[in-house]
């Protein structure tokens, strides 16, 4: 017998340019079809932080109920974590954060968490990364209290540096999203589901 609800969806949430069809945010958006939203930028050439964040915010009040993973990239990162600080209700419930930007490069740090996320996340990053110094990202990710994980000499993790398609990033999805399944399972259920417990 089946659940009740609907399943985790994907937000997926590009950086500056957005994710062109090689990119891997592209592949892993093809990967869930229907159950798998991009957030759409008016503007993908200028990174305002506050623009970015509420039309992360418009995109998911457009699916009243849903349960998101939220995987970012670059500036995409910076917008997810400025969403989160004034995110109301469940929404987005873990986040996987690839190759974010450095928030002083964009003098935006001030405006980001500045303690630890109040959602499983984790932060992919690379030791050789043009837009943030690894030490930087190791820094970061203490703060927000998000698993780090290193790629090693793996550029921004873009398709310039050869990741037309990301495995780490499809494997972190399949688990955030079987994980909160699995919590769900007993809100979820049918009540004749639940008659062993009688």
């Amino acid at each position: 017998m089946g659940f009740k609800g609907d399943p985790v969806r994907l937000l997926v949430i590009p950086g500056l340019n957005d994710s062109g069809p090689a990119h891997w945010q592209t592949w892993l958006q093809g990967q869930y079809g229907r159950r798998a939203v991009r957030v759409e930028q008016d503007d993908w050439q200028r990174p305002d932080l506050l623009r970015w964040s509420q039309r992360i915010e418009t995109t998911v009040a457009r699916h009243p109920g849903a349960r998101w993973v939220a995987v970012a990239h670059s500036f995409g990162c910076l917008a997810l974590l400025r969403f989160l600080l004034a995110q109301r209700g469940e929404g987005v419930q873990a986040a996987l954060l690839v190759a974010p930007a450095d928030p002083e490069k964009f003098d935006v740090a001030a405006k980001l968490p500045q303690s630890l996320l109040s959602i499983p996340t984790t932060l992919l990053a690379s030791e050789t990364d043009p837009w943030m110094p690894f030490d930087s990202a190791c820094a970061w990710a203490h703060v927000w209290g998000a698993r780090l994980i290193s790629l090693g000499d793996a550029g921004h993790i873009n398709v310039d540096s050869g990741y037309g398609q990301l495995l780490p990033a499809k494997a972190w999805v399949e688990q955030a999203i079987q994980h909160l399944e699995r919590g769900r399972r007993i809100d979820r259920a049918h009540p004749l589901e639940l008659s062993f417990a009688i």
